[in-house]
This record gives structure tokens, C-alpha cells and sequence, in this order.
């Protein structure tokens, strides 16, 4: 979408700079690409050698897992191209956690069950290899994930559940697990429900994100009143660099996730910001 691309189809030039300018404008400082395949991830690293503050993941949605079999040299060859690709990512201090996996029982018209799940277990091998941290994919799967998690304690450093929009009952099982913390963004803000979910989230266990260019913060959702901040947007086919495009989320968004989030729990944005930016770092960039 930041090439100007939407479902196949060029609405405008590349705007990628432009998008990054009003990101670092906005107090953003480090942004994580994520990444959903091999070849997304070696793009993602690519992208994060041009810019200091950009960084990435390498690893596998679980709507992807396919791809571990269809690869022409077969799964363990594309499995052991991910860990040569985030050993040397990893080194360079651009690659900054394994993902995004997980389980995604919503759209098993993607990857069936038992595809993700053995591939879900594999990409553990290389948590475990890096001693990198996990960005991790969890919907509709609840109970098969909280198993896996489980039993691969020991591969994994940490791991943050992104874009969070479970159950109270959810977040008070994944809570049980001491190197595990909640990512929020628009998807995990959109009931009244979502809202009291993540008033009750510890505060060193919270962690705000966009998910850009998905997940944006909608007039219709719950949290629409906490957001102070809105940028002029326009839509794609009226495009220019100095406005958002309409439907296509931003980093500089971060700020209206933070708006929400405080806002929800009746706390300072600003105190609430720091707190979150310090356990981003000792999970993502630590010292």
C-alpha cells in the first residue's frame, strides 16, 4: 500500500518516505516491520538496512504456513533459510524477534489446523537458536495456543501476543505465562468489551501498536472517543503526500492507539507512554 498499490492495482507513486517523515514527526523513534514469509521477511530486512530506525521479523503467519511446503527444496530447507536470514539480521541488530506466527483459526480456508500448528512449533526453533523474542499471531485459538506455548517455554526468551482482541478469560491465561505480553491496536479496541479487556491488561505487560496499514481506530469503534488526534486523509484516488490515505493506517497513528488506550484506563498519556516504551525496549532492544 505504501507503493501506491491496492489490490493489485496503482493508485499513486510510493509514498513510503513520506509516511516514515510523518512517523518520526510524531514522536514514533523505532518501528518494526513485520514480516509473513520468507520472501516478505528478506524485503523487511532490506528495507530496515536503509533507515536507523527501522527494524523487522522474520518468520511465518500461520495463514502462510503452506509455504513450508511448497517450497521447491522442501519444508526444512525453507525453515533453515528463515534461521540463516535471522542469524544475520539478528547479528546486524535489525532482525528483532521471530514472527509473526502463531494459530489463526479464522481462516483455515488459508492453512489448515495441523499445518499451522506443525509449523507454529517449528519457528520456536529459531527463537530458541537467536535467543531473539517472539511476535506472536493468536485467533479463534485460544485453547491449541495456550498449549503450544506451554510446552515451548523454555525456546522462547519472551513473546508479545499482538493485536490482542480476546476474551477477558484469554488474557488472564496468557497472563499466567511470566514472559508473555498484550499488543494493542485499533482490532483490539472496537467493542465495549475489547475496552474492558485492555483497562484490566498489568501495565508492564501492555504494549501499543498500529499494525499499519491495517487495524486503524474507526469512527464506529468504541474508542473512537478517547482520540484526540486525527491527521487530514484523503481518499486514494485524490492522493498526495502531505494527507493520509483513507482506510490505509499509518505509525503516526501510534498516537491515537495511546489517546484510546490511556483514555480507557484513566491514566495519563504521557506517563502511560513511557511505561510502554520501556518495556518495549527490554523486550525488543535490550541493552
Amino acid at each position: 500500500m505504501y507503493s501506491g498499490q491496492y489490490n493489485g492495482k496503482e493508485y499513486h507513486p510510493s509514498d513510503l518516505q513520506a509516511v516514515l517523515k510523518r512517523s518520526y514527526a510524531a514522536g514514533v523513534e523505532r518501528i518494526i516491520i513485520t514480516a509473513g514469509s520468507l520472501s516478505e521477511a528478506r524485503a523487511a530486512l532490506e528495507l530496515a538496512r536503509t533507515d536507523e530506525q527501522l527494524f523487522c521479523t522474520v518468520g511465518v503467519h500461520p495463514t502462510r504456513c503452506t509455504e513450508f511446503e511448497s517450497y521447491s527444496d522442501g519444508p526444512e530447507a525453507y525453515l533453515a533459510a528463515l534461521q540463516s536470514l535471522a542469524v544475520e539480521g539478528s547479528a546486524e541488530r535489525k532482525v528483532v524477534a521471530i514472527g509473526e506466527c502463531g494459530l489463526d483459526y479464522d481462516r483455515l480456508q488459508f492453512c489448515d489446523r495441523m499445518t499451522q500448528l506443525k509449523y507454529f512449533r517449528a519457528q520456536f526453533q529459531l527463537a530458541a537458536l537467536t535467543k531473539l523474542p517472539m511476535f506472536l499471531h493468536l485467533r479463534a485459538a485460544a485453547d491449541d495456543f495456550l498449549e503450544v506455548i506451554c510446552e515451548q517455554q523454555s525456546s522462547m526468551s519472551a513473546g508479545v501476543v499482538h493485536s490482542f482482541d480476546g476474551t477477558a478469560a484469554e488474557l488472564q491465561s496468557l497472563l499466567q505465562f511470566p514472559n508473555i505480553y498484550i499488543g494493542v491496536n485499533g482490532c483490539s479496541l472496537k467493542t465495549e468489551e475489547n475496552l474492558a479487556v485492555v483497562a484490566s491488561i498489568p501495565e508492564d505487560r501492555l504494549m501499543l501498536e498500529t499494525d499499519c496499514p491495517w487495524c486503524e481506530i474507526r469512527p464506529s469503534h468504541a474508542s473512537r472517543a478517547h482520540v484526540k488526534t486525527a491527521l487530514p486523509a484523503k481518499d486514494k484516488k485524490k492522493h498526495d503526500e502531505e494527507s493520509l490515505v483513507k482506510g490505509r493506517n499509518e505509525p503516526c497513528n501510534l498516537v491515537q492507539v495511546l489517546e484510546a488506550v490511556s483514555g480507557v484506563r484513566g491514566v495519563d498519556a504521557a506517563v502511560l507512554s513511557e511505561a510502554v516504551w520501556h518495556t518495549t525496549f527490554s523486550v525488543f532492544f535490550p541493552s
